[in-house]
């Protein structure tokens, strides 16, 4: 992944997931459906999917799940954010505040009537 590409948006919110902890697939799908409060659900196929391909792009890592790890259905798979995630974590959350910035210099927000 190349420096100042935008990263799709369930991209953006796994790596966010991970910013601070190691999760496994499922904790991380419904860390991202309470942090959207229910407005982005991350289906099995667009959650392990997006895993396969952060993984691609070096931008998580498959990691061994902590000591006491929930065991019920099968081992999980835990991930983690590699530095080249966080990275590209940090380019997104830069050019998201910019664009936030943009916006309230303008006024959006402040007035619903200007939004």
């Amino acid at each position: 992944m190349t420096r100042h590409t935008r990263l799709k948006p369930h991209w953006f919110h796994v790596l966010l997931s991970l910013a601070d902890r190691e999760l496994h697939g499922t904790a991380i799908m419904e860390e991202v459906l309470e942090r959207t409060e229910g407005h982005l659900r991350l289906w099995p196929g667009k959650l392990y999917g997006a895993l396969r391909e952060l993984t691609d792009e070096r931008l998580i890592c498959e990691v061994d799940p902590p000591e006491g790890a929930p065991t019920e259905g099968g081992k999980r798979r835990f991930y983690a954010i590699t530095s080249s995630g966080r990275l590209a974590l940090h380019e997104e959350v830069e050019r998201l505040a910019a664009l936030v910035r943009v916006a309230r210099a303008r006024a959006v927000g402040s007035d619903p009537e200007r939004a």
